[in-house]
Order: structure tokens, then C-alpha cells, then sequence
């Protein structure tokens, strides 16, 4: 049960973010924002490994002499944010001499040379051990150990606030995403000759990332349905809109209707502004806008000073600024139309 208008209204905004972007193609968010296409090899611990030409392959060349001898990599980009759920995946072609490779998230200030999870504000998933690493250098018990041929996904569930991880098409398990810095998908490899090959989501996925999304808006959609909306919330949340907007028209018939209802609301808001004061409110709105499209600034800040003093009193407000920018601009078009008369005389 939501609590509060204003928590509800929050409520509702974040399922709109969250779902504003259907699917596992994000095209249209990808342009905007920017998405992981590659392995980012100017920030990488490239002593100890080799990435490949296209940039979606890493390779460790040398012997593991060290704990820190590690092979990590970062994509080009961070997980975007502006979507349900972001996920990529890593297929191991090699699990080389200790298959310890491992996927999952970092942020920008992850050290290198240290596997995803060992550090704070990380994930990892490991190979080897099937342990997951969120922080720190001790593994939790998650899942089940991959090797060659077995393709692991990670991903991030905004709608949930959760990581999660993949094996062969599979989901392992979940942890909590509490890192609020943007996080980079991020692979490492850690003995001879380990290899991997990264997915961004230019070839399909293994695991149903479709259904996954799919069966998330379905439990949104559960949660939204159990929600219990008043009557009059309702009516005051739609008759708030209309009047932030300025559609008089609309509003008016609102109001006609509600009022020829059985529904019995008070004659005021929370503020104590009352039905008949959010009309006049709008007729002035609308007078100030058609005085100011008609070139008329003065007349403008006239109309303020007498409806609205408090308004004018404050000479630092935007509004007072983009209304003088707006009255340059009617005398500058002035000053050009009396140029070219005097030009033409």
C-alpha cells in the first residue's frame, strides 16, 4: 500500500522510467545515452593479457605468478541506466590452466590487476570456485562452477535494484545492487592461456533476456493492480495535472463532470485554494501568455505587479530574467523593422 500522494506519485514515475524501453533491442536509449560495444583496452591490466582486434575477445599470455596477477578488462561504456534491465554475456573458449576466469560488474575507480568482486563497489562472479565476490576478498557460495564452452551472463535489474547472473541460458542467482556509481561490465582472466569472448548484444543472447523483461513488467504490473487509489486521489491527481498544464477547457469539463457525480469531495485543496480560484488562476495564465506572444513585455510585468506581486518582488527569479530576454528581443525587432523602413525611404 502506498502511504502518500507524493509517494505514489514517485511510484508511478519510476515504473515509467523503468519501462520505457521494451525489449532487448534499446535502440533508441543506446543513441542516447551510449552503450557498452567493446572492451576498453586503454584501461586495462594489458600486462598480462592480449585482447583481440574486434575488441571482444581477452587472452592471458603469461604465467599467474601472483594473486595480483590479474587480466581485467572493462567495456568502452557503463551499463546504461535508462532501461528495465542491461545485460551482457562471456563465453569461455579456454578455461586455460586454472579456469579462473571470472565476469561482473566494477566502477571507474576499480583497481586493475584484481578480479571483479575482490575490491569495494564490485561484483564477480568466479569460475573456478562458483563463489560470489561482492567487495571484498572473501566468496559467498552461489552457484555452480563454469568452464570451457559454458557461457555466463551478468546483469543489472533496475526494476528490483538487483545483479544477477546467468549460466548457459539459466539464471544462477541474484545479489543486491547496492553501488550507486555507474557500473562497467567487466571480464578477467587469471592463469595461462585462459581466453573469453564478450557479447554486448550485437549476436543473440543465450539466455531469454525477452522473457526475463517480460516476466518483470508482469510482476510491475501486479504490483500496480494491487495498489489501492481512492476515488478522490484520483480525481484530485488528474484535476493537479490539468492545472499545472493550463488546460482551462479540459478542466472545466472535468469539474462539470465530478460535480454531477455521487463522488463528494471538498471544495479545496490541501493549500485552501478553491475550484473557482484555479480558474481564475488559468484565465490569467492564459491573458499572460497571449500578452506576451502579442511582443507587449511591459504590459506583461504591468499584469504581474497586480495579480501576482510577490512574483515581481524577486527580481533574481528566472522568470523575471527570460521575460527582460524576451523584451530585448521584441526591441530588437523593432529596431530592425525601423532600419529597414528608413533604408527603403
Amino acid at each position: 500500500m502506498v502511504n502518500s500522494n507524493q509517494d505514489l506519485e514517485s511510484y508511478f514515475l519510476n515504473l515509467v522510467r523503468l519501462g520505457a524501453c521494451p525489449g532487448a533491442s534499446h535502440q533508441d536509449d543506446d543513441d542516447r545515452e551510449g552503450c557498452p560495444t567493446e572492451l576498453n583496452t586503454f584501461n586495462s591490466s594489458g600486462g598480462f593479457m592480449v585482447v583481440s582486434n574486434d575488441k571482444l575477445s581477452v587472452q592471458y599470455t603469461t604465467v599467474n605468478l601472483h594473486g595480483h596477477d590479474v587480466g581485467v578488462v572493462q567495456a568502452n561504456l557503463p551499463a546504461p541506466v535508462k532501461r528495465l534491465v542491461y545485460y551482457f554475456e562471456m563465453t569461455v573458449k579456454n578455461a586455460g590452466a586454472k579456469g579462473q576466469v571470472s565476469i561482473g560488474f566494477t566502477t571507474d575507480a576499480f583497481k586493475k590487476k584484481r578480479q571483479p568482486g575482490w575490491e569495494a563497489n564490485s561484483y564477480g562472479y568466479h569460475g573456478d570456485d562458483g563463489l560470489l565476490y561482492r567487495g571484498h576478498g572473501r566468496g559467498d557460495p552461489f552457484g555452480p562452477t563454469y568452464t570451457t564452452g559454458d557461457t555466463v551472463g551478468c546483469g543489472i535489474n533496475y526494476a528490483s535494484q538487483e545483479i544477477f547472473f546467468t549460466k548457459n541460458g539459466s539464471e544462477v542467482g541474484k545479489t543486491p545492487k547496492d553501488v550507486k556509481d555507474p557500473l562497467y561490465p567487466t571480464v578477467a582472466v587469471h592463469s595461462q592461456n585462459e581466453e573469453v569472448t564478450v557479447n554486448f548484444g550485437k549476436e543473440p543472447f543465450i539466455f531469454d533476456l525477452k522473457r526475463f523483461e517480460a516476466l518483470e513488467r508482469m510482476k510491475q504490473q501486479s504490483v500496480i493492480e494491487e495498489v489501492s487509489l481512492p476515488e478522490n486521489i484520483s480525481y484530485s491527481i488528474v484535476r493537479s495535472y490539468l492545472v499545472h498544464y493550463g488546460y482551462e477547457d479540459t478542466l472545466r469539463a472535468f469539474d462539470t463532470v465530478h460535480n454531477t457525480s455521487d463522488m463528494r469531495t471538498d471544495a479545496s485543496n490541501e493549500n485552501g485554494i478553491t475550484k473557482h480560484d484555479d480558474i481564475y488562476q488559468l484565465r490569467q495564465r492564459r491573458a499572460l501568455r497571449e500578452i506576451i506572444r502579442s511582443g507587449n513585455i511591459d504590459a506583461a510585468f504591468e499584469k504581474l505587479e497586480t495579480w501576482h506581486p510577490k512574483i515581481t518582488e524577486d527580481t533574481c527569479t528566472i522568470g523575471y530574467f527570460l521575460l527582460h530576454c524576451q523584451k530585448f528581443i521584441e526591441l530588437t525587432k523593432v529596431s530592425h523593422l525601423l532600419t529597414t523602413l528608413a533604408l527603403k525611404a
